[in-house]
Order: C-alpha cells, then sequence, then structure tokens
C-alpha cells in the first residue's frame, strides 16, 4: 500500500530514479535532556551519507520549527515501518561507529524517565526546502541495545493499551455544570 504521507516528486524519484537526484533520509532523536550549549532544548539530527546536509525543517516542528538545521553525516541503516496496517510498525535503527555526543545522549536519556522521540523525514536533494513526507513520521524509541560499536534501537508507536480513556478530564472549571 503506498504512504500517503509521501509527496508526488519522492514517488517520482523513487519510481524513475533520475539523474542528479539523490533521495536523502534523516533522523532526529529528542529527549528533555537534550540541550544545547546556551540551555536551550536540542536535538541529534543525523542524514544518511557522506556530506553533512543544510534543509530546512516543517513548521510544526518541535525544535526550531521552519528553521534550515544542519543534518550530521552519519552512517546507519534503518528499516521504516510497513505502511499497511500491522500488530505493531516499528522502525528499527542501526548505527556503527557512535560519536561522543550521541554516546553522552543516549547515556542521559536512559537515565531519565522519559522516552527519546524520533523523527523520519525525507528529503530530495532537488529539494531541501522542506521533508517530502508531511507529517514526518514521529515515533518513541522502545528499547536500544549498545556495544562499543555499534547501538541499535527500535521505535514505536507506543502501546495504545496504556493510553488513557476517555483522554478528556472532566472537571467543574470547564464544565460548570457538573458542580452543585
Amino acid at each position: 500500500m503506498p504512504d500517503p504521507t509521501l509527496s508526488d516528486a519522492w514517488k517520482e524519484a523513487a519510481a524513475s530514479a533520475p539523474a542528479g537526484e539523490v533521495m536523502l533520509h534523516t533522523l532526529e532523536f529528542r529527549h528533555p535532556n537534550f540541550i544545547d550549549e546556551v540551555g536551550q532544548p536540542s536535538s541529534i539530527r543525523v542524514v544518511l551519507g557522506h556530506v553533512d546536509l543544510e534543509a530546512k525543517l516543517e513548521s510544526t516542528a518541535p525544535i526550531n520549527p521552519g528553521e534550515f538545521v544542519t543534518f550530521i553525516a552519519f552512517g546507519f541503516e534503518m528499516t521504516l515501518p510497513e505502511t499497511r496496517i500491522a500488530s505493531s510498525p516499528e522502525l528499527i535503527i542501526a548505527i556503527d561507529n557512535v560519536s561522543v555526543e550521541i554516546e553522552e545522549n543516549l547515556a542521559l536519556a536512559t537515565a531519565s524517565p522519559y522516552k527519546v522521540e524520533v523523527t523520519y523525514r525525507a528529503y530530495l536533494s532537488t529539494d531541501l526546502t522542506g521533508p517530502q513526507n508531511i507529517p514526518p513520521l514521529t515515533m518513541t524509541l522502545a528499547g536500544a541495545s549498545a556495544t562499543d560499536q555499534r547501538v541499535e534501537a527500535r521505535a514505536t508507536f507506543g502501546d495504545p493499551s496504556n493510553l488513557k480513556f476517555p483522554d478528556k478530564t472532566y472537571n467543574t472549571t470547564d464544565y460548570a455544570g457538573l458542580g452543585r
């Protein structure tokens, strides 16, 4: 089943592989403990390739919305979730030769009760003014394992059986008729 979030340009590039058009896969990792040198929320952004990428984020991005940001060139493997309905779609990520920065941030994240969010964005080399998949795929890291040479992780949409239902809280502030 085709992915409805992908642009027509991305689908065309995937189908015909025109000369000079490169499909760029990026990942962004976010966590409350990831902060920059001035104490602002930060993220780890990587692009699959050998050259850093300057690309514009979508206007709804959680950090730096609508801004051009740098994705660091990095070698990683990933398997996107199936687009058809599956019991638990997963994004599988494997990174070799992990940098010290990533290793330190992962250590901070694992010591925290908060989950790491992962966003996958697809770009075309001929159009870096926004991702080709709108909305970008955002998932939560559900498990990770690391050795000195490799980090492997899987991300999911979470466990729907643990969601609060109903997700609305009825109180007298919002619903005055409940008070007596």
